[in-house]
């Protein structure tokens, strides 16, 4: 039985590998060639507004008795022309929507729509961007975060929603805002670093298979798959794993500093209602009531940054996710 899981084992590390290289390559090919540029970028503006106004028109137009539907409808036009009249003019609310994975991979299209909202936001404007991010990598979370300080600085109201959840490099980004609204049940926080990685090193000596590494640089490399690994090793990982911890926590000190970084710095999560009790969000309510309840004064705008893909670039990038979430370790 041992026999056939080292077999296994051996067979599905090749495997990975066959297919982590062929993806390498093909993707290294139609970039050469200009395939995975797609077949056109652009920038999607709705009228979140207008989409409510004609959900209620619809149902108005269902449930009420014509003559009523009538003078609702009469009383709103009246309203409408009123208000043009005078020259009415609204704040806005841009709302931005934020799909994390491990790689935090929609960072490039982040950057492009927070660059077109600060290009025509003014005073009293305000962004929301409803975030869904589970965490990751350090880097690219925390240039995720890093866009929506440019917000902060810039003087426009952000808000961020978390309706399912922010935890780790989602909750990194979430902390920038100048408030936080958060569903009852949705995941906030584990504010913590965390690194795994596999290590074949003595099946490979049962097998008669050496691996040599060479480095320049004391810590150029510490732990890895296949070589042997020592408790210095384990230690300056440790030490860096720390580093990175307190990186984290001074980033929320600086935005949140009313949290007690020492209840919340656990890598625990809480949910909403948790959550606001220990300072982490500002409100228990989901986007959808936020956004109904800002109709009242705002004009919405759903602001979205669309990328054409091709078929087999679907698939090489959900290969490569795959591969990552085998494979990497996760903060």
């Amino acid at each position: 039985m041992t026999a056939a899981l080292i077999e296994y084992g051996l067979f599905l590390a090749k495997a990975l590998t066959f297919i982590f290289l062929v993806g390498a390559l093909l993707m290294t090919l139609l970039r050469a060639r200009g395939g995975l540029r797609g077949d056109g970028e652009r920038i999607e503006v709705s009228d979140l507004d207008g989409k409510y106004r004609e959900i209620a028109r619809v149902l108005k137009q269902a449930s009420l008795p014509k003559k009523v539907m009538a003078k609702v409808a009469k009383e709103e036009r009246k309203a409408a022309k009123k208000r043009a009249k005078a020259g009415e003019t609204r704040r806005r609310l841009f709302v931005i929507d934020f799909q994390g994975d491990i790689r935090a991979t929609e960072v490039a299209s982040l950057r492009e729509l927070i660059t077109c909202v600060l290009m025509v936001a003014e005073a009293g404007d305000e962004l929301l961007v409803r975030i869904r991010n589970a965490g990751g990598t350090l880097p690219e979370h925390g240039l995720a975060a890093s866009q929506l300080v440019r917000v902060r600085r810039s003087g426009v109201r952000l808000a961020v929603a978390v309706d399912e959840v922010a935890a780790s490099g989602g909750y990194l980004m979430a902390c920038v805002a100048d408030h936080i609204i958060a569903a009852p049940f949705a995941v906030v926080g584990s504010v913590g670093v965390v690194m795994q990685l596999p290590n074949f090193h003595r099946l490979l000596e049962r097998r008669g298979v050496d691996i040599e590494l060479h480095t320049a640089g004391e810590y150029k490399r510490t732990l890895t798959l296949f070589g042997e690994n020592s408790d210095a090793d384990r230690e300056k990982v440790r030490e860096q794993l720390e580093d990175v911890h307190q990186l984290f926590k001074g980033f929320i000190r600086e935005y949140r500093p009313q949290v007690d970084l020492d209840r919340i710095a656990t890598g625990e999560y809480w949910h909403g209602t948790q959550a606001l009790d220990l300072g982490l969000v500002d409100a228990v309510e989901t986007s959808d009531e936020y956004l109904l309840r800002a109709r009242a004064e705002a004009a919405l705008y759903q602001v979205a940054y669309v990328v054409h893909k091709r078929p087999l670039e679907r698939l090489l990038a959900a290969m490569h996710s795959g591969l990552l979430r085998a494979l990497s370790g996760r903060w």
